[in-house]
């Protein structure tokens, strides 16, 4: 649980409700207490306003010992072990980068500093000034001449030999996984670099990034139920995005021929291992082009970043070895669901039909009003996402659930649009856009009608946008990537929540 509370003026830490002292009060931390309330009493409080001279991390004395063998340095960060009690100690210090070696002798700070070094504790923060050198075990370390306490640990970490293992108190406590959990420090690292290389590739192809809305009048763009705010100014009701969709498409309409946003997105919904309310998404719109298009970028994209993040598109996530060297396998719904089920939804005569075949084999929740591609999409998610482990463009989508695609000529039934699925999840979703303004428009009023009927997820009509689109959309393919699970995947991580660094999670009481 996070702790918020600040010591008091005599040092202590106040009382939680029906507590004493520090919660989850040990000896430990009241010794550390005592520390603290002794420093402050001899005017040398390691909580006041210091500023510290940083020249080296880490990582750069490390890789560069060749050249800085010999040379002051000044290095700040924690303390993270101790080892000897004489007059010669050694510490492991912490910083952004990794960890280095103190080396510390009585006969080199005096006796009386010495002393001091010697009462910190693992997890005080300090910075060091000495001169890099190689131990007769050969371990590269600075030989520490000075040292200032820049900040008191006033509870201890936990316990070096098991650490900090209980994935709740991880990620609420994100702070203390990221201090002494290296490998969870390294995941968001990566994390940083698939960001970084994600933008480079859209911004080297001439794609401008913008921002758009996050509170929204109308929850548009995608089929999901919006968390609802209250603006007391306006006296109206807005809602936290969706999708950045329908805002995108305006700016395609004004001119702007290649556009992405990646940001947060906020669905009021289940949570998964795959699903937190809030996550991060990239939605990109090009003109002139289509859903193939979309495909051959999103091959090239996702192989771009595992090349620059990875260093090659092979990679083993749970084990299964996955392939992300273009071309992907191409797969309409139809045939997926053929060969999976034996159904051809092409000789399925009507809606009526198809809901009859879906309670044949056991399908639930089978709504009177639900049309026969939707009952397909039904039948694909039930028996043939799990199977589709290397990644697989599955393409020609229901026009009943893509009231935002442009039809697929001569199959007024379907839509251009795919999904890639991964190890039997979908991470992005693509169509050739709607630009029929007439079209769209009673897409929307069908939308309405399902609304009505009880479709919570249903879209609803955005005026504005449809007269955007009567001033012309030119042609345009719209991608959107799903960055937590593509990160998931970079990582080896199974749960959404290793790739948050502050997933979101219910107050412990």
């Amino acid at each position: 649980m996070t702790d918020s509370r600040i010591p008091g003026q005599d040092g202590s830490l106040p009382a939680a409700s029906g507590e004493t002292g520090l919660p989850d009060q040990n000896e430990q931390a009241r010794i550390r207490q005592e520390k603290l309330r002794d420093l402050q009493s001899r005017g040398l409080d390691p909580f006041a306003e210091v500023t510290c001279q940083v020249t080296h991390r880490s990582r750069d004395i490390l890789e560069g010992f060749d050249t800085l063998e010999g040379r002051d340095v000044a290095v700040a960060g924690r303390l993270m072990s101790r080892r000897g009690m004489g007059k010669v100690s050694f510490c492991d210090l912490q910083d952004a980068a990794g960890r280095i070696q103190l080396f510390t002798r009585i006969d080199e700070l005096g006796p009386d500093a010495y002393a001091e070094w010697q009462r910190l504790d693992i997890g005080d923060l300090v910075s060091v000034h000495g001169t890099v050198f190689r131990t007769n075990r050969g371990e590269i370390s600075i030989k520490t001449r000075s040292y200032v306490l820049l900040g008191k640990a006033l509870r201890p970490l936990p316990e070096k030999f098991h650490g900090l293992r209980d994935t709740d108190t991880r990620y609420r406590q994100r702070y203390l996984d990221l201090i002494v959990n290296p490998e969870v420090r390294e995941t968001f690292l990566r994390r940083s670099a698939i960001l970084r290389s994600i933008r480079s590739y859209l911004d080297e192809r001439g794609f401008l990034e913008v921002d758009t809305p996050i509170l929204n009048p109308i929850p548009g763009g995608a089929a999901a139920r919006p968390f609802v705010t209250r603006h007391n100014t306006l006296d109206m009701d807005l809602y936290l995005r969706i999708a950045p969709e329908l805002y995108l498409k305006r700016l395609i309409v004004g001119g702007f021929d290649r556009v992405y946003e990646m940001g947060r997105l906020f669905r009021n919904e289940g949570m998964s291992v795959k699903h937190n309310p809030e996550f991060t998404a990239l939605e990109l719109y090009q003109a002139y082009t289509d859903y193939r298009g979309m495909m051959t970028l999103t091959e090239d994209l996702l192989a771009h970043v595992a090349r620059t993040v990875l260093g090659g598109t092979q990679l083993t996530y749970e084990g299964t070895a996955i392939s992300l060297e273009p071309p992907f396998v191409r797969m309409s719904m139809r045939d997926a669901v053929l060969s999976a089920t034996g159904v051809d939804f092409d000789k399925v005569p009507d809606d009526a039909a198809a809901r009859a075949l879906a309670r044949e084999r056991g399908l639930d929740g089978i709504r009177p009003t639900l049309g026969r591609g939707e009952v397909m999409n039904l039948f694909f998610e039930t028996w043939c996402e799990d199977r589709l482990v290397q990644p697989t463009f599955i393409c020609d989508y229901p026009v009943e659930i893509s009231p935002l695609t442009k039809r697929k000529p001569g199959r007024p039934d379907l839509v251009e649009r795919f999904e890639l699925f991964i190890y039997g999840r979908e991470m992005a979703n693509a169509y050739t856009e709607l630009n029929d303004p007439l079209d769209q428009r009673a897409r929307f009023q069908d939308q309405l009608r399902r609304r009505e009927q009880g479709d919570e997820e249903a879209s609803q009509l955005d005026e504005d946008f449809c007269l955007a689109l009567e001033y012309g959309m030119p042609p345009t393919g719209g991608l959107g990537i799903g960055i937590d699970r593509l990160v998931m995947l970079l990582t080896d991580s199974s749960s959404i929540r290793d790739i948050l660094l502050f997933p979101t999670m219910k107050p412990v009481r």
